[in-house]
């Protein structure tokens, strides 16, 4: 059988539409952000320091631009502090001194991973590994199952754009069996009418995104919020690995079964079995052989990062947050620290000792580092860093609780800002729309007398539960343009999980759980 693409025609439609759009967005973004930033600069605003006047201007461009794109995201990016250099909002080495902040290493470190995993073929064993167990067979609803678990499981760990690319060809062979299988019974589908392909591909975007809530560097806007709550106070409002994942690990879940109940009741397969599915994965299982010493060494790797990541939370439950055995361990393995362990560990590991080749090349890390991502989240962390030096968050912060009416509700407060951070992660990159909206959150959190860092973790959520446009995330583009997704139907389905996984989810769990592990 072979793995056969969609007709180019039909991915052709799909791309010439998001093209379009994306034009249009791009030359209106190019004039809009300017205008507005000006505007902004020569509107008088008594309460605000000459400093902060100049930077809100400076991040009316700023947000402006990360939303419609006129230019790269991490260009984009780079104009921001470089800007508040320029009109002397900063000086250069406050303006820039974001960009070597230790959640930089920890994310460049789960990077390297990552590409390990991705070069010695860990991740695509993983992921068939869990498609080729017995309890999945040929049974059309199972595959659905395992299809979403093998991206959910992935997208933890490594980039949720990387997980869907793998995935996506995997999706394809198996609706090229359905529709094989239904031509040798007499009956001819159209996969880009065919409900179960549009679920199958649904399912694999949005698991892919939903992975990326259980690690901090499952997906950039949790390390970002963890970073904006450590330029306010690294101290007071410190978030391990091990905290991050024990709620996590729990989003994570319950997003999944909800996604997984809406898609394969909208998208139902109409036969009970796809005859040729259980073969499709079994030559790709015997094409991966037997387990390498690269893949093995990459595996012990992860493994060590992952045991120091989760070791700290082992030791406050053994000895109590206050002993000096954590205190210690702390002091010597913070996180950062531990990812780049885990990823020197594989310029250290041999594969061929003769010839000296070890687990992972310099040259393959460096493109598997996403150097945007990276600028982005300094550029982001700048921003903020400069947003709380200047006073502007806390003007602004004031400016959104007096519309809350001076004194809200933890939960209403709560609720807004998750829905903001929805919102805007439907219209741009969800990294983009957390780094506008988490400052504001963090800002507004200490302003109105509650921790930030509820709020901080709420935002980071919702970032990830944008489901309904092909430009929310990557994941959804890669699937949108296999021509099996109606653009309706992406929106009818993602608005359902975004309304169900933000109100029922994502609020209680950040009004609850994160309150009771943090013991605020």
């Amino acid at each position: 059988m072979k793995n056969e693409e969609k007709p180019a025609p039909v991915q052709e439609t799909a791309a010439q539409e998001s093209s379009s759009f994306d034009r249009k967005r791009h030359v209106i973004g190019a004039f809009l952000g300017p205008i507005c930033a000006l505007l902004v600069w020569f509107t008088p605003i008594e309460a605000l320091t000459p400093e902060s006047h100049k930077l809100l201007a400076i991040m009316t461009l700023v947000a402006i631009w990360w939303i419609t794109e006129p230019v790269a995201i991490p260009v984009t990016s780079l104009i921001g502090p470089t800007l508040c250099v320029i009109f002397g909002v900063v000086s250069m080495k406050e303006a820039f001194a974001a960009f070597g902040n230790p959640m930089i290493f920890l994310f460049m470190g789960g990077f390297i991973i990552a590409k390990a995993m991705m070069v010695n073929g860990l991740d695509k064993r993983i992921a068939y590994g869990i498609m080729s167990m017995k309890w999945v067979g040929d049974n059309p609803r199972r595959i659905f199952l395992a299809i979403g678990l093998a991206c959910m499981v992935c997208s933890g760990w490594i980039s949720n754009t990387a997980t869907a690319a793998m995935m996506f060809p995997i999706a394809l062979g198996l609706l090229e069996a359905i529709r094989e299988m239904m031509a040798a019974n007499g009956r001819n589908i159209d996969l880009s009418s065919y409900k179960y392909a549009t679920g199958l591909m649904l399912m694999t975007a949005y698991s892919c995104s939903i992975g990326g809530v259980l690690t901090p560097i499952g997906t950039p806007p949790n390390i970002m919020m963890i970073g904006f709550l450590a330029e306010k106070d690294p101290n007071l409002y410190h978030i391990s690995f091990f905290d991050w994942m024990v709620w996590g690990f729990i989003a994570m879940v319950v997003y999944f079964v909800i996604a997984y109940v809406v898609l394969s009741r909208m998208f139902p397969a109409d036969v009970k079995h796809i005859e040729g599915a259980q073969e499709f994965i079994r030559e790709h299982v015997n094409e991966l052989g037997k387990w390498t010493t690269a893949q093995k060494n990459t595996l012990f790797a992860f493994l060590v990062a992952v045991t120091l990541w989760v070791l700290p939370g082992v030791l406050n439950v053994a000895f109590g947050s206050d002993s000096e055995i954590l205190k210690q361990y702390n002091k010597i393995f913070p996180e950062a620290v531990v990812a780049m362990i885990g990823g020197l560990l594989l310029f250290f590991l041999p594969t061929n000792i003769k010839k000296g080749e070890m687990t992972l090349r310099w040259k393959e890390a460096v493109t598997g580092i996403e150097w945007g991502t990276l600028l982005l989240f300094g550029g982001g962390l700048a921003m903020g860093g400069m947003m709380y030096s200047t006073g502007l968050s806390a003007w602004i912060g004031d400016q959104i609780v007096a519309m809350m009416g001076g004194h809200p509700s933890e939960m209403l407060f709560v609720a807004v800002f998750c829905i903001a951070s929805l919102l805007m992660s439907e219209l741009t990159s969800h990294t983009a729309a957390v780094g506008m909206i988490g400052p504001l959150a963090v800002g507004a959190a200490i302003s109105a007398g509650f921790s930030p860092i509820p709020v901080a973790v709420g935002v980071a959520l919702s970032s990830s539960l944008g489901f309904m446009m092909p430009v929310s995330t990557p994941p959804n583009a890669i699937v949108y343009a296999s021509g099996y997704i109606p653009i309706t139907k992406m929106i009818k389905s993602g608005a359902i999980i975004d309304v169900i996984g933000i109100l029922f989810v994502t609020i209680p769990l950040v009004l609850l759980l994160v309150k009771w592990v943090m013991g605020i």
